[in-house]
């Protein structure tokens, strides 16, 4: 009774609004834009980065129409003393080069129109000025591409009928931090606007000015940096992002939150000496890789986007981890940090292992490189034993912790980690067959696999709170966020008691998922799994249900555009890996994408009732360029088509949550 009790109240709950949606999609575009209405107040946030430089932009419009920003600046190769985890060159900035404009001769109060978010902040205001003569005021800010800088915009546009005189900064201001506190002694940050004084702007006619904020180390020369040139390279990398691996579904919410997804995901990579590294950012995490954020998480999804930088970064991370591989089998640190030349293991062994050998045999088989797979393939047989070396009398892995890392208990032995060794297990079996390493070595990695799902199922199902699911550890009466984990990997005995209890309200929050029934606590990573994991095991209404809300809320409500990280902890930072699982949520979980082989791949379709076709296109995986297709003939039939270089090389009739084999 009390969990018919809970599903009724969740069924309630569904209907009702989440959050407030200020946001709007721009037709045509991969855009969103917040039309400010008279009197309306709200403040956001969002992360931006290109690599050399993050920026964590805080912004917002009061109730008098007035902006406001606030600039927290990042420079990940800037390190400060002590050279840890967190030692990025920081500082936040008020300032505001259009303090020192001037119209007419004076200062100007604007009203903020609308703001557009499009891989950069673009804000409208309109300057009144008397009867007859208004201004309008575009600024832009956005990262720069290759430089240690953000970049500023700021386009006035004469409006009215009489001329208007204009004051514009010209100049640089240098601050010189403490040479005691950084590694290579005092960095130089500069305030520089870019103006052309004094001029006159006619009916009709605009005027351009820009400024940036920089830094660099004392050796070097601060570069004069084109904001115009730029937005060329920074529009042009977004572009990159959008023309692959391009979602078309008719939900226009789920369409956009995944394109704005590829943004946040690939640009958040930093060129250290120890060579590309995706960092999670969020102030700070950077010129740093973790075995869950990157080895998990976002290097599986780079080649089905085909962004090389992506795809250099993924290797070089594992390269990275490779480095501690040892004969005495102690655990591989779980974070390499301070741009490579350090490492960090403050939670001890979290599963790590696990985590490396799921993520690096999934990126590997994906990718399609031989070379590359050959590469990890040490790795990924490393990985494997250690954790085959921590199986305990009951058969499944143990570790210290998760990747929680203490947060929340998870015993001695943990559910994720036993469920990401297990497909860790069918990646390298799959792996083996394609690099010759023999028949026997396939052979063994499936019977391990084998055996491991059997000790899951035996050693972690119960019922919890009532429902028939999985305790996440022994002795566990708590609904967890991480039961969702078994479905990612085909694990599907207890999928009905564990996707109830996932939906009830115990656990499922306007936010998403808890992390722990009872906390206030969410971590979206947690979330994003769990819509995969459900899509996955074929309950497909349910979830598209809850994705359309989660997608809703991140996409256009309070804090936008991107999956976040956590809640309390992080105040909802935009940490760029959740954004890789929400792309996982479409291609392994709507499209049922499986890699088992350099070339092939498995295929289990989900197509919602409600929708009549859903395609991917420009897929990069496999070293290939293929889309899939996805039409309805009724409602126990989908079609599906593989197309590559215009032909089709798979064209099939099957029936709803039948799989699929090819090879490209």
């Amino acid at each position: 009774m009390q969990k018919l009790l809970l599903l009724i109240i969740g069924l309630f709950c569904i209907g009702t609004t989440y959050s407030q949606q200020y946001w709007k999609i721009d037709e045509g575009k991969n855009s969103i834009t917040w039309q400010v209405k008279p009197g309306e107040e709200h403040y956001d946030h969002i992360e931006m980065a290109g690599k050399r430089v993050a920026a964590v932009l805080r912004y917002g419009v009061d109730k008098k129409g007035d902006f406001h920003l606030n600039k927290s600046m990042v420079w990940p190769m800037l390190r400060t003393i002590p050279n840890n985890t967190h030692a990025s060159l920081m500082r936040r900035f008020e300032w505001d080069p259009l303090q020192s404009v001037t119209v007419n001769g004076g200062s100007f109060k604007e009203q903020v129109k609308n703001i557009t978010l499009n891989g950069t902040l673009e804000v409208n205001s309109e300057i009144k000025l008397g009867q007859d003569n208004t201004l309008s005021l575009k600024r832009i800010y956005f990262p720069s591409t290759e430089q240690p800088a953000l970049c500023e915009i700021y386009k006035f546009t004469n409006t009215g009928k009489q001329n208007i005189r204009l004051e514009l900064p010209k100049g640089s201001e240098k601050l010189s931090t403490d040479k005691n506190k950084g590694v290579d002694g005092a960095y130089q940050i500069y305030l520089s606007s870019y103006g052309n004084e004094a001029v006159t702007l006619p009916p009709g006619q605009q005027i351009d000015f820009t400024a940036t904020v920089s830094a660099y180390k004392s050796a070097e020369s601060p570069t004069r940096i084109s904001c115009l040139d730029e937005l060329q390279k920074r529009e042009s990398a977004v572009d990159e992002w959008m023309e692959n691996l391009v979602l078309d579904t008719p939900d226009p919410v789920i369409n956009e939150m995944f394109a704005f997804s590829k943004i946040r995901a690939c640009e958040s990579i930093y060129e250290t000496k120890g060579g590309p590294l995706h960092g999670p950012g969020g102030e700070s995490y950077y010129a740093a890789i973790w075995a869950n954020d990157q080895a998990e998480y976002i290097n599986p999804y780079f080649p089905f986007i085909g962004y090389e930088y992506g795809n250099a970064s993924a290797l070089n991370s594992f390269r990275h981890f490779a480095r501690y591989m040892n004969d005495e089998w102690k655990p591989i640190p779980s974070s390499i940090i301070a741009e490579g030349e350090d490492f960090w293991n403050g939670a001890g062994d979290r599963g790590d292992g696990a985590m490396i050998a799921y993520g690096a045999s999934r990126y590997a088989l994906a990718r399609g490189s031989k070379t590359e797979a050959e590469q990890l393939w040490p790795l990924i047989e490393w990985c494997l034993e250690y954790c085959h070396r921590k199986l305990n009398q009951e058969g499944v892995v143990a570790s210290d912790a998760d990747e929680l890392e203490g947060r929340f208990p998870a015993g001695d032995a943990n559910l994720c980690t036993s469920s990401l060794y297990y497909d860790a297990l069918l990646s390298a079996a799959y792996l083996a067959e394609e690099l010759g390493k023999g028949k026997a070595v396939a052979k063994m990695y499936r019977k391990r696999a084998s055996s491991l799902e059997k000790a899951i199922d035996s050693y972690f199902p119960a019922t919890v709170e009532g429902f028939n699911t999985y305790a996440y550890y022994k002795g566990n009466d708590i609904l967890r966020a991480w039961i969702c984990i078994p479905l990612t990997v085909g694990i599907n005995r207890h999928a009905k008691g564990t996707i109830e209890a996932l939906f009830s309200p115990r656990l499922w929050t306007e936010n998403g998922l808890l992390t722990q029934a009872g906390s206030t606590t969410f971590w979206d990573r947690s979330t994003l799994y769990a819509l995969r994991g459900v899509f996955m095991a074929g309950e497909i209404e349910k979830a598209m249900t809850f994705m359309k809300r989660y997608s809703a809320t991140r996409l256009l409500g309070n804090h936008v555009p991107y999956a976040v990280e956590a809640w309390p902890e992080g105040g909802q930072r935009h940490l760029s890996a959740e954004s890789g699982l929400y792309g996982r949520i479409i291609t392994e979980g709507i499209f049922g994408i499986r890699p088992i082989g350099l070339r092939s791949f498995t295929m289990t379709p989900r197509l919602p009732q409600e929708w009549d076709q859903m395609s991917l296109r420009h897929i990069k995986a496999f070293e290939s360029d293929f889309d899939i297709e996805i039409e309805r003939i009724d409602n126990n039939t989908i079609q599906v088509k593989v197309i590559t270089e215009g032909k089709s090389i798979l064209n099939k009739k099957i029936k709803e949550g039948a799989s699929l084999s090819c090879t490209l």
